[in-house]
C-alpha cells in the first residue's frame, strides 16, 4: 500500500489550492519524481508559476490549456470556446497519466470547470479511475463534487477568514499569482 497512489483533492472558497499543489510538486522533485501540472482555467494569465515551473524542468513540466476565467474580469471568450479547450485538457491529462512519464498530476482548477460545465463530473471520476496505481493524482478547484470527494483518498478546503482583497488591496505578483 506505501506504493499506492494518493488521489488529493485541495477545494473550497479560500486562497492556497493551486498553492498547496505546487508545493508538493517543489518537495516531489526535490525526490526526483516527475509531475506534470495541467492548468484547466488559467492559461492566458501569466502566472509566476509558468516561470518558476521551467527551473524545476525536467522534472516539472506545466501546461497551462485554458482561455483564463470563464465569464469574469475581461473574459470575452464564447463560452464554446472554455468548453472546447476544457475538452480538449481533459484528452491531454488522460494522456500524460496513460503516458507512465510521471509519479504525480496535478489538475489544476478541475473542479472550477466541472462547476461551470465546461467538462462533466463523469469525465473526471473516468480520469481518477483509470490512473495507474502508484500515481498521486491532484485536483484543484473550488467546488468539489461530491462524487469526487467520495472516491478521493485526500481532501482539505481552503476556507477564508481573511483576504487582502476586503481591505481593497489587489493581488500581489508572486502570492497571488
Amino acid at each position: 500500500m506505501e506504493n499506492d497512489g494518493l488521489t488529493i483533492v485541495y477545494t473550497g472558497k479560500g486562497k492556497g489550492k493551486t498553492t498547496a499543489a505546487l508545493g508538493i510538486a517543489l518537495r516531489a522533485t526535490g525526490y526526483g519524481k516527475k509531475i506534470c501540472m495541467i492548468q484547466f482555467i488559467k492559461g492566458s494569465w501569466h502566472y509566476g508559476e509558468m516561470d518558476s515551473s521551467k527551473r524545476l524542468e525536467p522534472e516539472f513540466e506545466m501546461i497551462a490549456i485554458g482561455k483564463g476565467f470563464v465569464g469574469i474580469i475581461d473574459d470575452k471568450s464564447p463560452k464554446e470556446d472554455h468548453e472546447r479547450i476544457a475538452k480538449e485538457a481533459i484528452k491531454i491529462s488522460s494522456e500524460k497519466i496513460q503516458s507512465g512519464n510521471y509519479d504525480i498530476v496535478i489538475l489544476d482548477e478541475i473542479n472550477y470547470a466541472v462547476n461551470l460545465n465546461l467538462i462533466s463530473v463523469e469525465e473526471v471520476l473516468n480520469i481518477i479511475k483509470s490512473k495507474p496505481k502508484e500515481m498521486d493524482l491532484i485536483l484543484t478547484g473550488n467546488y468539489a463534487k461530491d462524487e469526487v470527494i467520495k472516491v478521493a483518498d485526500l481532501v482539505t478546503e481552503m476556507r477564508e477568514i481573511k483576504h487582502p482583497f476586503q481591505q481593497g488591496i489587489k493581488a500581489k505578483k508572486g502570492i497571488d499569482f
